[in-house]
């Protein structure tokens, strides 16, 4: 059989919730939603680590955060790291990424084995991070006169189209492309630039650059110029197309930008339930005080909700157009039938849930559950499937459909049997994540998950109590059932199988030796 191709589209901080075809009732993405005819939808898609370098890490490498080091945002991936890309590339796939990469720190900080300073340096445990440069992506490389310094392969990608950073102030190869095209256009983006508008919602910022000057349209243009390359069918390729969007600030461009109404969203039905987790607690004691805050959970008003979610919704409808004209180069190129096309996200938003936008140390379904669309041309598949799965399974799954052998170490399984419906999938997965910031903790929490079909059990390691959830009774997890005796034995039962997860977790690479 012919070596497929591969065109992986991915977007950042995307709810499973937010596209039309799994139900929202306001946004529409019909180009998205193309994908999965003939594709298969997974409804129970989750991420291994619901922050971007981590869970961008467990894609490439198919090996989970506590694992591949990439633990929290700051950390950036070993180059000596094995990925799946490496693999196709060393089996003769041209690869390539275009967008948002994230696997090195964007932002003009510390990287270990380099500048860090620590107090106690003598007494710090190194990791033994491969020899090269560890601020490939970061913001003073790309700035005006930054030094140019990139390398490639990078992590496996022979050629990469490299977008940096978030809204209008994105960098990289498209920051120069940018400023070569546009001279004026720095005097026309970034917050102290913005356009006039009336938004109060944390992050609203209105753009002066166009729509064809957005990083958007020069994601769209790069993967159409590749894909339309006639040296694409020399060789069979893996393109990651990858947008910075819907990631906060909420800034589309201009028809974009008022395409929907805050009046016609809703705001979620627990926005205002009064929890009892230690998290929620001290956010809604904090309200108001911590609006600028840019990573983290942030308390908002109704409104505020419903103006992110028209920006957001403006965001994604961009990038569902620009879709719609990826996926019809591809089909002009006559490589449709020879390209395993797939929608997916590095995680997800709680766009009101409980009261808070953005992001944070805490497990609720619209930060941890994710889209995932496959379609592969070459076989029959389900429409849809409810088996579990998880951003680690990506590059099993890829190497699997490319016939390459996996390297040892993967901790992901091969999802391509459940799109044929030959396999039922995972019955769990496991969510790792650690914060920066100790919040209302004693220390920076680390976050462990399981979440299966009916529940999610969450625990902070080291902090007293828990959250325990059941989704079909509860599906806004808002009764927290970790210390009711009534669900003693359910929490006992889902413990020893978070256990056997976190187990399972634990690096099998090298490979044992029987000798002495």
């Amino acid at each position: 059989m012919t070596r497929p191709n591969f065109l992986y589209i991915i977007t950042d901080q995307h709810r499973f919730d937010w596209l039309s075809i799994s139900g929202h009732p306001v946004v529409k993405t019909p180009s998205i939603d193309s994908i999965a005819r003939g594709g298969t939808l997974f409804r129970n898609f989750f991420v291994a680590n619901p922050v971007c370098m981590p869970n961008r890490a467990a894609l490439l490498t198919g090996r989970y955060t506590s694992v591949n080091s990439v633990r929290i945002n700051g950390i950036p991936l070993n180059l000596r790291a094995n990925t799946f890309t490496k693999r196709l590339m060393d089996e003769g796939y041209d690869t390539v990424a275009i967008g948002k990469m994230h696997q090195q720190t964007m932002a003009p900080m510390p990287v270990p084995n380099t500048t860090q300073e620590y107090e106690r340096p003598e007494l710090e445990a190194k990791p033994h991070y491969a020899a090269g440069d560890y601020k490939l992506e970061t913001f003073e490389n790309w700035a005006p006169n930054g030094e140019h310094r990139w390398q490639e392969p990078y992590y496996g990608f022979k050629k990469v189209d490299l977008v940096t950073l978030h809204g209008d102030g994105c960098e990289g190869h498209y920051g120069r492309w940018l400023r070569k095209t546009a001279p004026d256009a720095e005097s026309r983006r970034r917050p102290p630039n913005q356009l006039p508008h009336d938004y109060t919602c944390p992050q609203a910022v209105r753009t002066g650059l166009t729509e064809e000057e957005y990083h958007t349209a020069y994601i769209g243009r790069s993967a159409i110029d590749y894909l339309t390359n006639p040296a694409r069918k020399e060789a069979p390729f893996f393109a990651f197309v990858s947008f910075p969007d819907p990631h906060h600030p909420f800034n589309p461009p201009g028809k974009y930008w008022d395409m929907y109404d805050p009046d016609d969203f809703e705001v979620p039905e627990n926005f205002e339930t009064n929890m009892d987790t230690p998290l929620l607690k001290w956010l809604k004691q904090k309200q108001g005080t911590i609006r600028e805050l840019h990573m983290g959970p942030n308390p908002v008003t109704k409104r505020e909700v419903q103006e992110a979610m028209a920006l957001t919704a403006g965001m994604i409808t961009m990038i569902d157009d620009w879709v719609g004209e990826i996926l019809a180069a591809l089909k002009a190129a006559g490589l449709h039938e020879t390209t395993i096309v797939s929608f997916n996200s590095d995680h997800g938003e709680l766009m009101g849930d409980h009261g808070v936008l953005f992001k944070g140390p805490m497990h609720y379904d619209p930060v941890i559950h994710i889209p995932m669309i496959w379609n592969d041309p070459r076989v029959e598949q389900v429409a849809q499937t409810d088996a579990f799965a998880s951003t680690v399974d990506v590059a099993a799954t890829i190497l699997s459909m490319a016939g390459v052998e996996p390297y040892h170490g993967m901790q992901g399984v091969d999802l391509s049997p459940v799109l044929t419906g030959g396999d039922t999938g995972r019955d769990a997965v496991l969510i790792e994540d650690e914060y920066h910031d100790a919040l209302c903790y004693s220390k920076p929490p680390r976050l462990r998950t399981i979440r299966t079909d009916r529940h999610r059990m969450s625990i902070v390691i080291g902090e007293p109590g828990g959250e325990l959830y059941d989704l079909e009774e509860d599906p806004g997890e808002v009764v927290n059932l970790f210390d009711d005796p009534a669900h003693a034995m359910l929490r006992g039962e889902l413990a020893m199988k978070l256990a056997d997860l976190m187990g399972q977790a634990v690096d099998s690479s090298p490979r044992q030796l029987t000798q002495a």
